[in-house]
């Protein structure tokens, strides 16, 4: 199976562009390239430089390309419109600022696409992956948050040509199944697809393969991650907030950890998936030393399992 696998600043510890740790992003491409990757996605907001000149250069002379921008920010806020609005207009006028992205027969939407992330909210935090517990938005609450995935997802459509795409997330409001249906529900796919991640599934109490395969249909792009087992146990039990449990090791290089990844190759045969997957392996920027190691070992375990990484 041909898909174009990528890399994303996450896999550094790249999360909260305020955190006085992160790595130069430079660092980012040239360990992405190193490993072997040949994409890349953004980031979060005000992270890499949105500048064609600088970035668009360090990433030809890197051989990598760019296959998705990311809001991940609160999503269900109203006084975030305006900078939610913001940020599309400069990720989006970034990206058609770079070369077009090869398709593939089959594919619903080209890349690059923009991935909107309801971001880890305090109060869900030390929920994340406990469904049955977790407080769920009321119904003005969800009523904005929907209108705002609206407002973001046919602005980016509309002047830029690009594809939004919702990625349920743990510790933000949009995680456990019942958000999720909720949202393909309020959502048409005329608006935005699905960006679904094997990672946050598990983690959120979901089968990645079952999910994958249920919505196969609303599916523009995806995710891969992996968890170790025993470190999940333990932040599970101690209901340990979702970014600690990142620090913690909670994620691990693709293989090493509890996620199917056979299974998911017969079920991406099956489905006729083509076009894009994004390797990520959060961790706190601190043990960012270690990220070539891992996104390395992530990206070779899944060519020796047959997927083929090709740009």
């Amino acid at each position: 199976m041909s898909l174009h696998i990528a890399s994303a600043p996450c896999c550094w510890g790249v999360d909260d562009v305020n955190n006085p740790h992160l790595p130069p992003w430079q660092k980012v491409l040239d360990e992405a390239a190193e490993a072997g990757y040949q994409g890349l996605e953004l980031g979060p907001y005000g992270y890499l430089p949105l500048d064609r000149e600088v970035l668009g250069q360090a990433l030809d002379e890197r051989g990598l390309t760019v296959v998705a921008g990311t809001i991940f920010d609160d999503l269900v806020a109203p006084a975030n419109l305006d900078s939610l609005i913001r940020q599309t207009h400069e990720i989006c006028g970034f990206l058609t600022q770079l070369p077009a992205q090869p398709g593939e027969p089959g594919q619903r939407f080209p890349a690059p696409y923009l991935v909107l992330i309801d971001h880890v909210h305090a109060e869900r935090s030390r929920y994340a992956g406990h469904s049955d517990q977790a407080p769920r938005l009321d119904a003005a609450q969800w009523t904005t948050l929907m209108e705002h995935i609206r407002t973001v997802a046919e602005l980016a459509s509309r002047e830029y040509g690009i594809r939004a795409v919702v990625h349920p997330h743990a510790g933000g409001y949009i995680e456990f199944a019942d958000e999720i249906r909720r949202l393909l529900a309020d959502i048409p796919d005329a608006t935005a697809g699905l960006c679904l991640d094997t990672g946050h599934l598990y983690y959120s109490g979901m089968n990645p393969v079952t999910w994958i395969r249920e919505h196969a249909a609303r599916l523009d792009y995806l995710h891969f991650k992996d968890i170790d087992p025993r470190v999940f146990a333990e932040v599970m039990a101690g209901h340990v907030g979702f970014f600690d449990a990142c620090a913690e090791g909670v994620m691990c290089p693709i293989g090493r950890g509890c996620i199917d990844y056979d299974a998911l190759y017969r079920l991406l045969q099956e489905i006729g998936y083509r076009g894009y997957v994004t390797v990520e392996q959060e961790r706190d920027p601190r043990h960012a030393d270690g990220s070539l190691a891992d996104v390395t070992a992530s990206l070779e375990y899944l060519k020796q399992q047959g997927f083929q990484a090709s740009l």
